[in-house]
């Protein structure tokens, strides 16, 4: 008659099962790290051009020139794509600033996205259900998402944040249509989520006082509260006609000087290179003065103006 083996002890198991954990995680030590989901690459910034403002819309000459160089530059840098973050032209509705606008924004190389942003100047600053309509016939939608590789933009009309008491539902619905963006942005492949706008939420702290440059606190605080809760990392705006790069904890808002008329105590014309990695986002604005030859997204941005 054969021998029944003896069953194993409570204290083997642990000891086996001990010993089986160690494998496997040695094994997972050893497995490579998964390849990069981003190939580095660069965009550009420009805000601002404002089409008529050097001269109180008597005429928009400076305005031509400074937005044909910073478009000749994006068609020898060759950028992923373009963002201009608002104020197109200066006063909102004119057709000869806003044809000199779309006719030097048509240069822009074909292979080169261009994505337009709704400033003040262009909905007014009070903005209407009309005046939204009719920047959406001549530009497109006021607030959308694009994506390009793991980036994905999340473009808002910051105007109707700022002042929405003229389009209460044009501001209602834009706030419910970015809550369920911000719940569905995180998928696979997706590394960097970026939030373009006009207005600077902020332009030193989160908590800064109310003024014509930033957006009202009643509004900024819980929408900065959602975007922590999501996970956002850059807020990227103009209108402030100069440069202030501000954050709240892990949360940069940058905010980039215009291709248009500067402003502040030094006041200069330029735009801003972001460069996206697996590692994470950088940037440095470039006075038109002083446009970089070339930009390699493998390595970092040299020191600059902020």
């Amino acid at each position: 008659m054969a021998q029944r083996q003896p069953r194993p002890t409570l204290h083997v198991l642990i000891r086996l099962g001990i010993a089986l954990a160690c494998l496997v995680a040695g094994l997972g030590a050893q497995t490579p790290a998964p390849t990069s989901t981003v190939t580095p690459f660069f965009f550009l910034q420009m805000s601002d051009p404002q089409f008529g403002m050097y001269t109180s819309d008597r005429d928009f000459a400076q305005e031509t020139v400074n937005f044909e160089m910073a478009v000749a530059t994006a068609n020898r840098l060759k950028p992923a794509f373009v963002i201009v973050t608002g104020d197109l032209v200066n006063k909102a509705g004119d057709a000869a600033q806003i044809a000199e606008y779309r006719r030097i924004g048509a240069r822009l190389d074909a292979s080169i996205p261009l994505y337009q942003v709704a400033g003040n100047h262009d909905v007014e600053n009070a903005p209407t259900p009309e005046s939204v309509a009719a920047y959406e016939k001549l530009f497109g939608p006021d607030h959308y998402t694009f994506t390009h590789q793991g980036l994905v933009g999340i473009v808002l009309n910051s105007s109707v944040i700022h002042t929405p008491d003229k389009a209460p539902d044009r501001h209602a619905a834009q706030d419910r249509w970015l809550r369920n963006e911000l719940a569905r942005v995180r998928r696979p492949g997706v590394q960097h989520v970026v939030v373009f706008q006009h207005h600077p939420w902020f332009l030193t702290t989160a908590t800064e006082r109310d003024q014509y440059f930033n957006i009202p606190l009643v509004r900024r605080t819980p929408l900065l509260a959602l975007f922590h809760e999501h996970g956002i990392k850059f807020l990227v705006s103009g209108h402030y006609h100069r440069n202030a790069v501000a954050t709240d904890g892990d949360l940069t808002n940058v905010t980039t000087g215009p291709v248009g008329k500067p402003q502040g105590d030094n006041p200069q014309s330029g735009l801003r290179v972001f460069v996206v990695n697996d590692s994470g986002i950088s940037h440095r604005f470039y006075p038109l003065s002083d446009l970089p030859n070339q930009i390699d997204p493998t390595k970092p941005l040299p020191p600059g103006s902020r």
